[in-house]
């Protein structure tokens, strides 16, 4: 029973947390023509590493040493896993749908299991690999809309393209969390925020410099910041980085998937979006693919 409640408990994290992420990818269609990609970035780190630390400086204070020696890597995974994953999310974001991008947040666990394998030999059961197999087949139904004609001609869509990048920039986030100095949590959110703050300005600056940069000027946008800072920042990034300490980064990439049960329900409730045949289809590969890889996960000893 102790492990049954310790297993919902983790479930219910995971849920909570692929929701808010679910919301970011809708937030991030919303904010057309109400603050651009890049400044939209760089205020939800800054929201996230101020509220962090209005509870996390003691413990930062406590925990100095190893920040101090530690620095770079966990500049890296703000650079990395936060401000180079949502830049290019949001960047594609404004040529693809919101359907669309949550589907295709479904190739992280298989980028997961390559890079694990690729860097450290870590292996995954015939049943895993069926399951990916399915996720990839899902993501690639979407970036081609159903038409293999697109493939043939190389006709794929280039937001579909740029948050597949930003999918490779989390994974490559994940599978290297297991180099994660031993730091308390509350350090170690605020010390990836604050690296995901510093990483997004020069961002925000070539944005600038395009002529592209808006601030949030409206109700939607502010909306818009005020909740990406609080809940995909702050709120979902601690959940994951404790999941991925609780069950590994190959299990938790596969929660990843729940990604697009909530962005596609939540594109059709907010944004009107209109699933099309394919989306089912590739909903459906998604969903299967989470089951089979989970029920055939390797048997802890």
């Amino acid at each position: 029973m102790r492990d049954y409640g310790h297993a919902m408990a983790r479930l219910s994290s995971f849920d909570d947390n692929h929701t808010f992420w679910g919301g970011n990818l809708i937030v991030g269609r919303l904010a057309i023509g109400h603050v651009s990609p890049m400044v939209m970035n760089s205020l939800r780190w800054g929201i996230a590493a101020l509220i962090m630390s209005a509870f996390a400086m003691p413990q930062i204070h406590k925990d100095w040493p190893a920040v101090k020696k530690n620095w770079p890597i966990l500049f890296a995974f703000g650079a990395v896993g936060f401000a180079s994953y949502n830049a290019f999310l949001y960047s594609g974001l404004r040529f693809t749908s919101a359907i669309n991008g949550a589907i295709d947040q479904a190739a992280t666990p298989i980028l997961i299991f390559a890079l694990n394998f690729l860097f450290f030999r870590v292996r995954a059961s015939l049943a895993q690999l069926a399951g990916f197999a399915l996720t990839l087949a899902g993501v690639a139904v979407t970036v081609l809309h159903g038409e293999l004609a697109r493939l043939l001609s190389l006709d794929i869509n280039f937001g579909d393209l740029l948050i597949l990048i930003a999918v490779l920039c989390y994974s490559l986030y994940t599978v290297t969390l297991r180099f994660k100095p031993k730091l308390d949590w509350r350090a170690m959110a605020m010390a990836c925020f604050l690296g995901a703050f510093i990483a997004s300005l020069p961002m925000v600056a070539t944005e600038a410099a395009l002529g592209l940069a808006m601030l949030p000027h409206d109700l939607t946008g502010f909306g818009v910041i005020i909740y990406i800072g609080v809940f995909p920042s702050l709120i979902s990034q601690i959940l994951f980085i404790r999941g991925v300490e609780m069950i590994g980064p190959n299990r938790a990439g596969l929660f990843i998937n729940l990604i697009p049960v909530f962005g596609m329900i939540l594109a059709v409730v907010v944004l009107g979006e209109s699933p099309a045949g394919y989306h089912a289809i590739a909903f459906v590969l998604a969903i299967a693919g989470i089951a089979l890889a989970e029920w055939g996960k390797p048997q802890e000893t």
